[in-house]
């Protein structure tokens, strides 16, 4: 049998042979043909999930392929509001047992009116993190847009509410500037908005001079802010009706829409089911409120910036492009996102709420003084969002995030002081743990869908 190899002439080295071109006179090059059919590339792994719409499941198994998707969710890493959530439950359970008058409906209000500050604050801290930045300068922009109002209207005699209009203007246009030395300039974001935390801080301290605090004008719009009620039973159940309304309006038309191009929708019974548990929820809600004074402006304010936010995000090409850009940067400019524009937009809308809520803490602490925006706001502010669900590795949120984060820091704040232990040590170290806790999952998360291939 000989030893020589194809391509190989008698007597040439192995080596030689390698150098040799295939194109070599007196050399024939063979072509391996391509297999008739497909390829099969083998069955995929037992553990992998297969994306399903939750929709086609509920379609073939009814009410069962809730399950079947909750299930797969689950498995995937998809948890969504339900960590949160139940927590919620867990801390209201708890605080309701020791005290016995936690759940009572003039402690709910209280915290309903606490949580307006802090909450829009919150929000727009929601926008940069979905980006996967972070913003360290709400808080010092909260106490100058405060002091900024106050000296206006009570120092210069300006329009209280033109005082109040240049103030927001101010808090948008510092969050443009932080935006601006971010996306064009190229300073990452936490060097920005620290050196924004300094800055503005000082000049809260300049704008009011050697006025440590500022009493808001009786009766005027800072002071109506977070004190104005409206008492009429009607107004709390109206307002309940038309979020129950346009809820169930906004689901049958996409589920027309779905339907009209043959994309999967929900059944009927799905719309009709979560239009009950918002209405639950809403009514609730209204029923709570009008066994004291009534609906708080302050609380009709913070949820409609949190369903415009919503809004904004779920519903419109900008808030797709914001995603996009939290998901990957260079992907997004691949696919033509202006990225600088939406960067230094969603800092604007950090700044412009960062200073509505400094006005709503005044208001409810009657004064604009050195401190506001100082202390704990700041942390209690990115906390309340990544509780709420919010990544820090942008790309996933909600504005949502950010009214049941900060409703769970001021239920353990609120539940704290009514058994005894409202020490900010013990505060602090809770509102800690609780913060690790979402974190943690909210890695876990993300590491089990990388797993499942879902991330």
């Amino acid at each position: 049998m000989s030893d020589t190899q194809p391509g190989k002439q008698p007597g040439q080295s192995p080596a030689a042979a390698d150098q040799a071109p295939a194109e070599a006179e007196g050399t024939t090059k063979t072509t391996v043909p391509a297999p008739a059919g497909p390829v099969d590339a083998g069955a995929p792994a037992a553990d992998a999930l297969t994306p399903v719409d939750p929709r086609l499941l509920v379609r073939e198994q009814g009410f069962a392929g809730y399950l079947t998707d909750f299930k797969r969710r689950i498995k995937g890493g998809e948890l969504g509001s339900i960590p949160v959530l139940v927590g919620l439950v867990v801390i209201w359970a708890i605080f309701e047992t020791t005290t016995g008058r936690f759940l009572d409906p003039s402690n709910l209000t209280n915290i309903a009116q606490y949580i307006v500050g802090p909450g829009l604050i919150a929000t727009g801290i929601v926008f940069v993190l979905l980006l996967g930045e972070i913003d360290l300068s709400v808080g010092s922009v909260a106490g100058l847009t405060a002091a900024l109002t106050s000296v206006l209207a009570v120092k210069q005699d300006l329009n209280e509410g033109l005082a109040v209009l240049l103030g927001l203007l101010a808090a948008g246009a510092i969050g443009a500037l932080h935006g601006f030395f971010f996306a064009r300039i190229g300073v990452p974001a936490f060097v920005v908005t620290l050196a924004g935390f300094l800055g503005w801080s000082g000049l809260q301290l300049y704008v009011m001079g050697n006025t440590l605090s500022i009493n808001n004008i009786s009766g005027g719009v800072v002071q109506g802010l977070n004190n104005t009620y409206f008492s009429d039973i009607a107004a709390a159940y109206g307002l309940a009706l038309v979020a129950v309304a346009a809820h169930l309006g906004s689901q049958l038309l996409d589920r027309k829409r779905r339907r009209a191009v043959d994309l999967p929708h929900r059944p009927l019974s799905e719309v009709l089911l979560r239009s009950g548990v918002v209405a639950v929820l809403a009514f609730a809600t209204a029923w709570m409120l009008n066994q004291e004074s009534g609906l708080p402006l302050g609380l009709t304010v913070f949820v409609g910036v949190v369903v415009l936010a919503a809004f904004v995000l779920k519903r419109t090409s900008y808030g797709r492009q914001v995603f996009a850009v939290g998901g990957g940067v260079e992907a997004a400019r691949r696919a033509g996102i202006n990225v600088v524009w939406v960067r230094i937009s969603v800092f604007t809308i950090s700044g412009f709420l960062g200073g509505l809520g400094g006005l709503f803490i005044a208001s409810q602490a009657g004064v604009a003084d050195s401190n506001l925006g100082g202390g704990d706001t700041l942390m209690l502010a990115i906390a309340a969002a990544v509780i709420g669900g919010t990544s820090l590795f942008g790309g996933r949120g909600t504005p949502w995030s950010a009214l049941i984060g900060i409703l769970v820091i001021q239920s353990i704040m609120t539940g704290l002081y009514m058994s005894g232990s409202s020490s900010d040590a013990v505060q602090s170290m809770i509102t800690g743990v609780v913060l690790l806790a979402a974190v943690v999952i909210d890695s876990v998360s993300r590491r089990t869908q990388k797993t499942a291939g879902r991330a």
